[in-house]
């Protein structure tokens, strides 16, 4: 199984790169993730990972793109709640490529 090194540390991933184990996520893991996907992390992409693994903790399950959408916007705002800025902070799919920072199982739906 493929695995990724943070701090001289190893955890295990699937074949796309998402956390086996959900207990290994923190935020050096989450910041070595988005590294590897391109992404520098600045406030508003802790903001969109935070909310994601509180809905995770919520409701066992990582939301489709559409869901997210929703959701950001009721608690974020509906600056916030559209696709337009999910994919600027998050280009390869705002659902699978937070999720995946966030340490959640890829969102149901996405191929």
């Amino acid at each position: 199984m493929p695995t990724i090194e943070v701090s001289g540390k190893s955890y295990e991933t699937d074949e796309e790169g998402y956390l086996v184990n959900l207990g290994d996520w923190n935020e050096d893991v989450a910041n070595a993730i988005a590294k590897a996907e391109n992404i520098e992390m600045s406030e508003n992409h802790w903001e969109v990972v935070n909310f994601l693994r509180k809905y995770y903790e919520e409701y066992q399950i990582a939301p489709a793109v559409r869901v997210l959408t929703k959701a950001i916007g009721k608690t974020l705002g509906p600056e916030k709640g559209n696709s337009q800025y999910l994919y600027e902070l998050f280009p390869y799919g705002p659902a699978k490529q937070a999720c995946k920072i966030a340490g959640l199982p890829k969102p149901t739906g996405c191929v």
